[in-house]
């Protein structure tokens, strides 16, 4: 399971180019269209279509795993946009390990000439579930080397979260890096207040 997906569900929350915050599940509508451009990563559903049900489980899901992605880059600030509304750390692992568990496994016995016995570990029967798909990437994820390098964007009004791909990279990206100069640059500059 691609572990980078997790990071992409945590960042259906962003600035919205404005000065405000998008959120990219807001409603049935924007949940079926998220799933739709990630369907190639995810196996084949038991949910035909998006719902309401389906909707406020991706959403539930999504504010377990910023919350998780919170304590990961902790003692940095978590990313601001959501903070008071996320779970306390034990319901997000409540909630992720709840949505992982939603789809069966299968333990199989490997016992190779020569090697000691191995188990390893098979989906069951019937379709995958998307939210335990979504919840198995995010544990990827968190058990991954990615981890580590995780990093809430700082710069004014960004709500996401990134892996930092070498050792001076601050921002998520190049147009917050911009916000964030200028910010700066206005602060230094701007006429005392009086």
């Amino acid at each position: 399971m691609d572990g980078r997906l997790a990071l992409e569900l945590a960042g259906t929350i962003r600035h919205d180019g404005v000065g405000g915050i998008a959120d990219d599940l807001e409603g049935v509508a924007g949940t079926a269209r998220w799933l739709g451009e990630v369907a190639d990563r995810l196996p084949p559903a038991r949910h035909p279509r998006v719902d309401e049900e389906l909707h406020a489980q991706v959403v539930t899901l999504r504010g377990a795993v910023r919350s998780l992605f919170a304590r990961t880059v902790a003692p940095a600030s978590p990313s601001p946009a959501d903070t008071h509304l996320l779970p306390p750390t034990r319901e997000a692992l409540t909630l992720l390990n709840a949505a992982a568990a939603r789809q069966a496994v299968v333990p199989r016995l490997r016992w190779e000439e020569g090697d000691l016995p191995t188990v390893e570990f098979t989906p069951g029967g019937g379709c995958p579930d998307t939210v335990a798909a979504l919840a198995r990437a995010a544990i990827a994820f968190l058990e991954g080397p990615d981890r580590d390098r995780l990093r809430s964007c700082p710069a004014p009004r960004c709500a996401r979260y990134f892996v930092q791909a070498h050792g001076r990279q601050q921002w998520c990206g190049t147009s917050c890096g911009n916000r964030a100069r200028a910010a700066r640059h206005y602060r230094r500059h701007a006429p005392a207040r009086t």
